[in-house]
């Protein structure tokens, strides 16, 4: 094993707990207080069935037994502008819409063709569409283009994991969540410990890279003493899982850490073959916890969300028709949500391409009208105050696909 590899591997162990503990990182100095918060929803949501085109007659049309209501009627739609309405269950995000600070960009997507989960997720984490050799994310990248000094503490990811569009140079904080969050890791043994420390011991990149995590995971264990007596409360009882409860915790984190610029949080359950249903039934159920959490993020930020960019996105859409036994299959064209004291809300963005079959990609999907990377690559930088040609370096080969015009101007100067 090269020394290179060494570290990476030892990077990769430096994994901060997040859960009950409620550990906060603290950094050692302030940093700019713009915030960008990508939440990315694995297995492709429905996207038609978060925003649903109501007004669009085909839709009914199409999809016999799980098309939700237009408004006004029992378990209806809420309505957004008389042609699409919000799942009912997405409530708690109708004031945000109300306040002009809820946006959603319709029939957005990826231009290749990929239906493969892996592949598809892997092009919109590494920007670059139909090249899965490209080695960063574009998270990554963009941490990169940030002013001022690159710390471990600057980025989070939260999971198992550390995602492919945080992958790269830059240092990023990858944050086990649930039951993983207080398991003590190889690097808490002080032999292991000793060991990495004589080895990184000197002032090179490396070296400084390693100290810094090793910093950062001090300070949470601080932190977790200062939150002991929450515990004790709790009795040992984990808080209850899910996404409403991890957003509250990472507004907390943003709120009282300067330091994070960028956070990122992957969900699953989103591969709806069967039994979707409608206002009521399985996709429900999912989107009921996401759009509680994404409320408690917003109000957990406080004075922070107007300083903050909260994009949700998924990989791709899914059929307009739907399937022999109640659910949809892999599409194409999909909804990109954003959110943000910033953001131009208040309205469905983007070209709504229609849903005769004449207008379906391939004859059974939405069709893709605006480039995830035309909406992420201006809205991103100009949230940021980065320079204009940054959003070419985010997403390699799509300066004519940025510059193109056709996007809509999702975040206000």
């Amino acid at each position: 094993m090269n020394r290179r590899h060494f570290l990476m591997t030892a990077g990769a162990a430096l994994t901060l707990p997040f859960g009950r503990s409620g550990w906060v990182l603290r950094a050692a100095e302030p940093a700019h207080g713009k915030r960008l918060v990508v939440i990315f929803l694995r297995g492709a949501v429905d996207g038609m069935s978060v925003v649903v085109p109501y007004g669009d007659d085909a839709y009914y049309d199409l999809r016999r037994s799980i098309a939700l209501k237009p408004p006004g009627r029992d378990n209806g739609v809420l309505d957004l502008d008389r042609h699409f309405g919000l799942h009912p269950a997405l409530a708690p995000l109708m004031p945000h819409w109300q306040a002009g600070t809820l946006a959603f960009v319709h029939a957005c997507g990826s231009p290749d063709p990929t239906r493969s989960h892996f592949d598809a997720q892997l092009y919109m984490e590494n920007g670059t569409p139909g090249r899965g050799a490209t080695s960063e994310g574009w998270l990554n990248r963009l941490l990169g283009a940030l002013p001022g000094p690159h710390s471990a503490a600057q980025a989070v990811s939260f999971g198992p994991q550390m995602p492919r569009i945080l992958t790269g140079p830059q240092p990023v904080a990858n944050i086990a969540l649930g039951n993983a969050a207080e398991k003590p890791l190889a690097i808490d043994r002080p032999a292991v410990a000793d060991a990495f420390a004589q080895l990184y011991g000197g002032d090179d990149k490396m070296s400084r890279t390693f100290q810094q995590g090793m910093e950062a995971r001090k300070q949470m264990a601080a932190d977790m003493e200062d939150d002991h007596e929450q515990m004790v409360a709790n009795n040992g009882a984990p808080l209850p899982q899910g996404f409403p409860d991890d957003a509250a915790r990472l507004a907390r984190m943003m709120r009282q850490d300067p330091a994070i610029r960028v956070a990122f949080l992957g969900l699953g359950g989103w591969d709806t073959h069967v039994n979707q249903g409608a206002a009521e039934g399985q996709l429900a159920n999912r989107l009921k916890p996401l759009g509680e959490g994404l409320s408690k993020l917003v109000t957990g930020l406080g004075p922070a969300y107007q300083d903050t960019l909260i994009v949700v996105m998924s990989e791709f859409g899914r059929t307009a028709h739907e399937n022999g036994n109640g659910g949809t299959d892999h599409g194409h064209g999909n909804v990109m949500w954003l959110l943000g004291g910033s953001v131009v809300g208040g309205k469905v963005h983007g070209t709504w391409p229609g849903l005769s079959q004449d207008r379906l990609y391939q004859q059974r999907d939405l069709a893709v009208t605006t480039d995830f990377r035309a909406v992420l690559g201006p809205a991103v930088i100009r949230h940021l105050n980065l320079p204009d040609g940054t959003a070419a370096s985010l997403f390699p080969g799509a300066l004519n696909v940025i510059q193109g015009g056709g996007a809509p101007v999702l975040i206000r100067a």
